[in-house]
């Protein structure tokens, strides 16, 4: 029998594009400033919570995978700050710190959309469904590092660093199976409309915003 010679058409390198696509789309329509990420990604041994937010999710399906995004106090603050008045708040009724409860709600709802973008895509573009945990955030005042592990076969560890407008740097970090997808059959890829993405962003940043972030679920959930 002839074997057919199928193009690779998306490794690990290639997901991980995609997700720090939807990094950039999710926070630019959030905050309409200016993201970008380095050219440039690090194969790194673990993934790990850092100072001054750290904020992670697991995915299973298709494929799973842990990514952890890791702000700067300066970097969170800017997107949270950007955000609520881009929602018509007053800088007045701002949280002031980094350790406020509003500040990892609003970080904790910009990674659950990041990530439910980035699995409506790998649904359309990679023919496979992944489910996500809900996003688990936690703000730290001294360097303490934590460890978040799963279980993964042939783990792929890979960081990449990105800048927002003002020049403030924040790190995400992916673990995932060693994978591979082969087309084997042409199909479309439907756009996402951003006008819906956003629509979908302010509604859940509005339920969010209604609940405090829990510290002992999250110290629970790692087992600490």
């Amino acid at each position: 029998m002839e074997k057919n010679n199928y193009p690779v058409v998306c490794g690990a390198e290639d997901i991980l594009r995609s997700l720090c696509d939807s990094v950039v789309k999710v926070l630019h329509l959030a905050t309409t400033g200016k993201l970008s990420y380095s050219g440039m990604v690090q194969r790194i041994t673990r993934t790990c919570l850092k100072p001054d937010i750290g904020c992670f999710v697991l995915f299973d399906g298709g494929f799973s995978g842990l990514v952890v995004i890791n702000f700067s106090a300066a970097s969170a603050m800017e997107l949270y700050e950007r955000y609520m008045l881009n929602m018509g708040m007053s800088k007045e009724d701002l949280a002031a710190t980094f350790t406020a409860d509003e500040v990892s709600n609003v970080m904790g709802e910009l990674m659950n959309q990041i990530v439910g973008d980035f699995t409506c895509k790998v649904s359309q573009e990679l023919q496979t469904h992944i489910t996500q945990s809900q996003p688990k955030m936690l703000a730290l005042t001294k360097h303490v590092m934590l460890s978040v592990d799963t279980h993964l076969d042939q783990p792929q560890v890979l960081r990449v660093t990105f800048q927002t407008e003002r020049g403030n740097i924040f790190y995400l970090e992916m673990a995932i199976d060693h994978t591979e997808f082969i087309k084997l059959n042409d199909f479309e890829v439907e756009e996402v409309n951003p006008d819906a993405l956003l629509d979908q962003i302010r509604d859940s940043m509005d339920a969010a915003m209604g609940d405090s972030a829990s510290r002992d679920d999250l110290m629970a959930l790692l087992d600490m």
